[in-house]
């Protein structure tokens, strides 16, 4: 079993139903979590747009990333974002309001980049929210 950290976000519609929604199907998928941090308010990041409720999870896990990231893809569908990602011509990403955002942070040692997943996330470092987030249910146990 190795720890899997995801973050979830939500800046449209019943933002913190919609992060308790996407809790409950991580929970159908991957087991029920071992710690969640406060949910949060924060500015957009990357685009104007409503403010954002933020939070990081805690699962224990064995399954492969790409599964994992086929989950959370899907339990966005299911709760309604059917975006796909859009990209300037510089070549940065084009972000927009989300009923639903479920990013894989860190899982385990696994350090991956492939065309459609890079762990640990590389915007980590990036989103000044995230690291307190992290540290808070890495206390958790």
């Amino acid at each position: 079993m190795a720890a899997l950290y995801l973050s979830i976000g939500s800046n449209i519609g019943a933002k913190r139903a919609n992060i308790m929604s996407a809790v409950s199907f991580l929970n159908g998928a991957l087991g029920s979590y071992r710690a969640i941090s406060d949910i949060i308010t924060t500015e957009a990041f990357g685009f104007d747009g409503p403010e954002f409720l933020n939070c990081v999870v805690r699962y224990e896990c064995r399954k492969r990333p790409e599964t994992i990231l086929s989950i959370c893809k899907e339990i966005e569908r299911r709760m309604g974002r059917f975006d796909q990602p859009q990209y300037a011509a510089d070549g940065s990403r084009i972000y927009h309001n989300r009923i639903i955002d479920i990013d894989i942070l860190i899982y385990g040692k696994i350090r991956m980049e492939t065309p459609s997943l890079t762990i640990p996330h590389p915007q980590v470092e990036e989103r000044p929210f995230i690291k307190p987030l992290l540290e808070q249910v890495s206390k958790i146990d």
